[in-house]
């Protein structure tokens, strides 16, 4: 970046609530069913049809902003947002506006190595839109199909304030932010799927100055690498402008990650321009103090608790803790079998490079594994005593997380119970000796590191079953 100039970040997150009906609808809330199959006269803009607000939204809405510190409105309101979309057959969408349920709370986020806040500005719910689907093959000429499943499902829109000064500070946002409402069971928050999708308002200003800038939006980001690229050129592109003696438009643009690019999608609009008014088919929402209480005290602790407790209690590094508090799932696997095992770092070390691998290699999720915390206890109560050797018990792994059979099991089935017997490994030792005067030789001489030779080369025979320790211990006798 420049210097002397500073970027200035606000952040709107739409994230997807886990429920099983929409916000106003009886409608399914699922995804991957064929289109406008989940809907109901609701969804569809029918006249005379009236919404009726789904509690369970309300709770999940109140979780997540329980848990980010919010302040919970007694009463709210829900209004109409006029604007007129194929995908919006209302001709408007059912959004909360001056009076919101919540307001305030923060997010915790890591960057630059340092452990700060970024503060929120308010949290209030609303329907989605459905989704357009465009068809250049069809005509020839462009098609556009109207999917309305999505319509009407419920939504919370977290607006932070403008205090990320970075891209890369504001993909630490969306990761903290995303990882909490996992913890909380609040949304799926899957960006793939669109559970989870940012938009950012961009400006850049002179450092020391107070007033901002020209504000952009970049509109529907919906993974972390598109939110940091766009972030990143859109700050390089403001300021260009500007040092040219050019001027900004307050827009709405549109990241083209194959060009590597922003573009401009449409003028920005202001909030006259929706013509927001209360929704007269809805009561205002008020919340009981003592539901908020009973809310409260279901929250689960949060990743940053988590983190601090890993890194205290269990005296982990602080990158272990960092891994494995980003998915609930990964952290509870850890913490039960490290109750059954109680050896934090080795477990750690376990799940960061066996588990979390195979599960990028197998595009599975944990929970869609046979594998259980006591499958990985077992096996690690194997490796200690000695009866596989490291190289084996990985072996072991592979074959236990996709099949869910018992690591006993699978080294009795495969031949690879480690060679302790000391008789043999003496004899493996002398014919390795024998075969290898020259290095005998040299060792003899000072040459230290051929150690490790001997020891692999008795590896070798034994396809890495040999004791590593029976091995080194008969070795080292042997060369004395």
């Amino acid at each position: 970046m420049p210097e002397g100039w500073e970027p200035v970040i606000g952040l709107e997150v739409h994230a997807q609530l886990r429920t099983d009906s929409k916000l106003f609808s009886s409608a399914a809330n699922s995804f991957g069913a064929d289109p406008n199959t989940q809907t109901t006269e609701v969804d569809l803009g029918m006249p005379g049809v009236l919404p009726v607000i789904n509690r369970r939204a309300v709770e999940l809405a109140l979780r997540a902003a329980l848990a980010l510190g919010c302040e919970i409105q007694p009463l709210s309101t829900f209004a109409r947002k006029h604007y007129f979309y194929p995908d919006l057959p209302k001709g408007y969408q059912i959004s909360q506006y001056d009076e919101p349920y919540a307001s305030g709370g923060k997010v915790p986020i890591q960057a630059n190595g340092e452990l700060r806040t970024i503060r929120l500005t308010r949290i209030h719910m609303e329907e989605d839109a459905g989704k357009l689907i465009h068809d250049d093959a069809i005509t020839g000429g462009g098609v556009s199909h109207v999917d309305l499943n999505r319509a009407g499902v419920p939504l919370v829109e977290i607006v932070s304030e403008p205090e990320i000064r970075s891209a890369e500070e504001a993909g630490a946002y969306l990761r903290s932010l995303r990882s909490i409402l996992r913890y909380l069971d609040v949304s799926d928050a899957d960006m793939e799927k669109g559970h989870f999708r940012c938009d950012a308002n961009i400006s850049v200003r002179r450092k020391g100055a107070d007033a901002l800038g020209t504000k952009v939006e970049l509109k529907n980001l919906n993974s972390f690498k598109f939110v940091e690229h766009a972030i990143s050129y859109e700050i390089k592109r403001q300021i260009d402008v500007l040092e040219d003696g050019g001027a900004l438009v307050q827009e709405t643009r549109l990241w083209d990650d194959k060009a590597g690019e922003t573009r401009p999608m449409r003028i920005k609009e202001s909030a006259h321009d929706y013509r927001y008014f209360p929704d007269p088919d809805l009561a205002p929402l008020r919340i009981d103090p003592e539901w908020i209480k009973e809310v409260q005290a279901t929250l689960p602790e949060l990743p940053l608790e988590k983190r601090q407790r890993y890194e205290q209690e269990l005296g982990l590094p602080d990158y272990d803790a960092q891994v494995l508090i980003e998915d609930r799932d990964v952290a509870e696997f850890f913490e039960e079998t490290v109750r059954l095992y109680p050896h934090p770092k080795t477990v750690s070390n376990w799940v960061m490079r066996s588990l979390l691998g195979f599960i990028s290699e197998s595009g599975q999720e944990l929970r869609q594994l046979p594998l259980t915390p006591s499958h990985l206890a077992a096996l690690l109560e194997l490796l200690e005593q000695g009866k596989v050797t490291a190289a084996s018990a990985r072996e072991i792994f592979q074959e236990m997380a996709g099949s869910g059979l018992q690591p006993a099991d699978i080294m009795r089935e495969r031949g690879l119970e480690a060679v302790s017997d000391s008789g043999e490994i003496e004899a493996l030792l002398r014919e390795v000796l024998e075969a290898n005067p020259s290095q005998l030789e040299k060792y003899r001489g000072g040459d230290q590191k051929l150690f490790n030779f001997f020891v692999g080369q008795v590896m070798r025979r034994t396809q890495g079953k040999a004791n590593p320790k029976v091995v080194r211990d008969l070795l080292s006798q042997l060369l004395r």
